[in-house]
């Protein structure tokens, strides 16, 4: 059985937190940001989770199951 390989896109997106929990950024700052208030752009710009529904997809993207 060959290795399994991490997907590229993934592994630059996302990343793995002490407790085992995925961290990702959040979408729509990085262009059009001329109509954003400043409140929106200062939310965007933290880290989020990735949801309990969608984590066991990003891991088997990261091969990490």
């Amino acid at each position: 059985m060959p290795k399994m390989k991490t997907n590229s896109g993934a592994k630059k997106r996302f990343a793995l937190t002490g407790t085992g929990k995925i961290k990702r950024k959040h979408a729509y700052k990085s262009h059009i940001l001329t109509k954003k208030t400043k409140k929106q752009k200062r939310n965007l710009t933290h880290t989020g989770l990735v949801h309990a529904s969608n984590e066991s997809n990003v891991k088997e993207l990261l091969c990490l199951k």
